[in-house]
């Protein structure tokens, strides 16, 4: 008998349901999140077991090493497919979740995402924690700032170098503020300095690794750029076409197509968002700061000639995320002359 089970993942308990191949419920129970306690369920019907699965999630690369570690294969679903399918359902529980997620792995109606190495994943809670931090500074600094427009002080736009000592200035000889204002920029202070050493460990992850190292050689690709796509591809294998990588990172436009119809957008915006912006900013660099010609920047400017700036960019990012692939699978770094084959994408 060939069972199937699915897996909802919450942060405490999961629910879990087996169903059969012709869709008879056998099992439905929830269980600690824990690959132990999963695993010790699941050991019951090891025999038929075909198909374990689970939504992608926070937790669930976590899962699928834990049991897999137990000899026991699971596969992450992809979220918005399983999304749109569970949306049927009239009444949303974990329980009816678990059973709709049952349904899809016996009928093959979902698309299997790649589970990230352990390093990838340590890169990009690098990066995570990194924009963390540059978030927080950035509130933080907007917050002194709208205090202290409620005194009629004004602080310098886009000042850097001497903010704390602009700060001081505006407040000094205020009876109280002065105080107020101590504990904030003290705040400020030792955000600044760790986010100076998360900045120094992203920038030797990215030295020390030959990948990042290659993916360098492109203008404009700097250590975050490149440790953020190393982290989100993790293994270039698993694509058929470079030119496919653009379509994976959500930079290729929507289509609509029905009877008459038939309506192109703008990019879908699918997959890893964190990815799509560096290789934006990626090509932004490319375009208004790099001065070195290439075939690359050559292209993008006269693409910019024609449909602006701005799709300018999206279509260089596009193709950038081409061009990162080939040189990751060809071992080969970039040349200004650009080859046709590294310009594939």
């Amino acid at each position: 008998m060939r069972l199937y089970a699915a897996l909802d993942v919450s942060l405490n308990k999961t629910a879990v349901c087996v169903m059969d191949h012709e869709g008879h419920l056998l099992r439905e129970v929830e269980v600690a999140t824990c690959p132990d306690a999963l695993a010790e369920f699941l050991r019951g019907y090891a025999d038929g077991l075909e198909r374990v699965g689970l939504e992608a999630g926070p937790m669930s690369e976590w899962l699928v090493r834990g049991l897999a570690g137990h000899g026991i294969e699971a596969v992450l679903m992809e979220t918005r497919q399983a999304h749109k399918a569970l949306s049927a359902m009239t009444v949303k529980t974990d329980r009816n979740d678990a059973r709709g997620l049952a349904h899809l792995l016996r009928m093959g109606w979902f698309r299997p995402v790649h589970v990230k190495t352990v390093s990838a994943r340590e890169q990009r809670a690098r990066i995570s924690a990194r924009e963390t931090l540059i978030r927080q500074l950035r509130d933080l600094e907007n917050s002194v700032r709208g205090l202290l427009r409620g005194f009629g002080l004004r602080m310098p736009p886009l000042l850097r170098a001497g903010w704390a000592d602009a700060v001081r200035a505006l407040i000094e000889g205020h009876p109280s503020l002065p105080v107020i204002f101590a504990p904030l920029l003290q705040a400020r202070e030792a955000l600044r300095e760790q986010l100076a050493s998360l900045d120094r460990q992203v920038r030797n992850a990215a030295r020390e690794d030959p990948v990042c190292r290659r993916l360098m050689t492109v203008p404009g690709v700097g250590a975050i750029v490149a440790l953020t796509y190393r982290s989100t591809i993790d293994d270039p294998g698993r694509f058929r076409s470079s030119r496919s990588v653009g379509a994976f990172l959500g930079l290729t436009p929507r289509r609509y197509q029905s009877g008459e119809t038939d309506r192109v957008g703008a990019i879908s915006k699918a997959g890893d968002p964190a990815a799509r912006v560096a290789l934006f900013e990626a090509a932004h660099v490319l375009l208004t700061r790099v001065a070195r010609w290439s075939a690359l920047k050559a292209w993008g400017m006269r693409l910019a000639q024609r449909r602006g700036t701005k799709r300018a960019k999206v279509a260089l990012a596009r193709k950038l995320a081409g061009i990162l692939h080939r040189m990751w699978v060809s071992e080969s770094d970039f040349r200004s002359g650009a080859p046709a084959a590294a310009m594939e994408g």
